[in-house]
């Protein structure tokens, strides 16, 4: 009598029954938590707000993980872990990246040395262990050259013990190695979490929403600024650009393989605006990476789809080499591309194009100041949390770790974990290209092999990019890279799920 009474009641009219009344009692515990937060922190909503979300992620990586996984990449992609110098936005505002002692909406505490994200990278990974202690068919999937992951991981740690024990400073060896092992972490846990192609799908739908958003932030600032970059360095972060490279790669495989039909209109649909939003990032380092992405490919891509590829590249670089010829000299805001590239191979005028010039000058005396670093301590590195040397002195730059991070960020690997250290780096990353390419020309499945191929091309973006600019340091940039190559075993597992159950049905028809 009472339980009907309770489904009438209550249940009824929001819909639910006794399977799902859970719902209810959480409904209410959000209220509840709303009243009293507004009550106890005296009309605080940024932070009840926040309170309330963390909770939420709580409770969905405990029933849902792989929803809450969807929600951390989105997030990650969505906000911005650096300010962009002119464009204050909500996306910054919010603090995802920052420690809760920094954020202005929490209260102080001295011990608030955790952010929001990591937050929910603990929510995330503590209900993963859950899962694993708990269900008795949950079984630890195998990650992709899992030899050569530890080897690095194992240099990666050692470097940091090396900082420590040479007098290194501990906080700044935590900022410089926390994005590295931020990739490490996801490296690890994406292939527990996810395991259908119905699931890799759903996390490229988010990762395409929110790349574009990204991009749209971009294009708006644009059209603000009447149609120019009104003077602004950037429009965007740095590591939006690099993300955008991805998307290109994603949409030209849909079209060399003709599939993922709903995301490929989607990205039709975006191309322009992630087109004007990679242009006003003026990352002369995501051009770079983006030109030998495009060459990868080509190599990567079977004869008949690389022919395929070639009827419509050949084209539009015609068209570039036209365009390029034209603005060589043009300093206007079109030519502002071309001379991004041009910067990269003749020495920017000092009087007309300053910024390049004493951007290129600066990294020249850095690289060198590294090259010296090398040469003192060759084999092991000087360990995270100590400087590089500086025979040259630098100028002073808006950034506070520059004395510890350099812009080349291939070269700070070499310097930070030597000979010893950067051997293990490549290594590792060799590894998974080489056995990324293996799975590539390994599947049938057209969409798994377009994404197979965006995680090949992903990497070398990434190496291209930090070659140039600060990039194995962001937190975005690596858990994005992370998530990617965790998904390589996934694509394997599933592929050779698909072949078996073909055998199996052939012979069953067969008999």
């Amino acid at each position: 009598m009472y339980g009907s009474i309770y489904q009438r009641v209550f249940l009824s009219p929001l819909g639910l029954d006794k399977e799902n009344s859970s719902v209810l009692w959480i409904l209410l515990l959000f209220a509840a938590m709303l009243s009293g937060g507004m009550y106890y922190f005296d009309g605080n909503v940024a932070l009840v707000t926040g309170i309330l979300y963390l909770t939420f992620v709580l409770l969905l990586s405990l029933f849902r993980i792989d929803y809450s996984f969807y929600l951390f990449i989105f997030t990650v992609l969505l906000f911005e872990q650096y300010a962009i110098p002119g464009f204050p936005s909500i996306t910054r505002d919010v603090a995802f990246f920052s420690n809760l002692k920094e954020i202005s909406y929490v209260p102080f505490f001295e011990a608030g040395m955790i952010s929001p994200f990591e937050i929910h990278i603990i929510f995330i990974t503590l209900a993963l262990f859950l899962h694993i202690s708990i269900r008795k068919d949950f079984e630890l999937k195998p990650i992709s050259v899992w030899g050569a992951f530890l080897l690095f991981f194992v240099c990666l740690f050692l470097a940091f013990m090396n900082g420590m024990r040479t007098g290194g400073d501990f906080m700044v060896a935590l900022w410089e190695v926390r994005a590295l092992f931020y990739l490490c972490l996801m490296y690890l846990i994406v292939p527990q979490i996810l395991d259908t192609k119905k699931q890799i799908t759903l996390l490229f739908w988010v990762i395409i929403i929110g790349i574009t958003i990204k991009a749209l932030q971009g294009v708006v600032r644009f059209v603000d600024l009447g149609f120019t970059t009104g003077g602004f360095a950037v429009l965007t972060n740095h590591e939006d650009p690099v993300f955008m490279v991805t998307l290109f790669v994603l949409l030209i495989g849909f079209l060399l393989y003709n599939t993922g039909q709903k995301q490929k209109l989607l990205l039709l649909i975006s191309l322009l605006f992630l087109f004007v939003g990679f242009y006003v990032a003026q990352r002369r380092a995501s051009y770079a990476s983006f030109m030998v992405s495009l060459t990868t490919l080509l190599f990567i891509l079977p004869a008949l789809k690389r022919n395929q590829l070639l009827k419509y590249l050949l084209p539009v670089l015609a068209i570039l080499l036209i365009y390029g010829f034209a603005f060589w000299n043009n300093n206007s805001t079109a030519g502002r591309p071309v001379q991004m590239i041009k910067s990269g191979f003749v020495v920017p005028d000092k009087e007309t194009n300053f910024e390049d010039y004493s951007s290129n000058l600066y990294r020249d005396y850095e690289s060198y100041n590294l090259a010296q670093t090398v040469v003192n301590h060759t084999v092991l590195g000087t360990g995270f949390g100590k400087k590089y040397d500086q025979p040259i002195p630098l100028v002073n730059i808006r950034f506070t770790l520059r004395d510890y991070i350099p812009h080349n960020q291939i070269y700070w690997v070499l310097v930070k974990m030597g000979t010893v250290g950067f051997f293990a780096f490549w290594f590792f990353l060799n590894c998974f290209a080489a056995k990324g390419t293996q799975v590539f020309t390994r599947l049938n499945d057209p969409y798994l092999k377009v994404i197979t191929l965006v995680i090949i091309i992903a990497v070398i973006n990434q190496m291209v990019v930090s070659f140039y600019d600060l990039q194995l340091t962001y937190y975005r940039s690596m858990i994005y890279l992370g998530c990617l190559m965790g998904l390589l075993p996934i694509i394997e597992r599933i592929d050779k799920e698909q072949k078996s159950q073909e055998v199996s049905g052939k012979g069953r028809s067969y008999e």
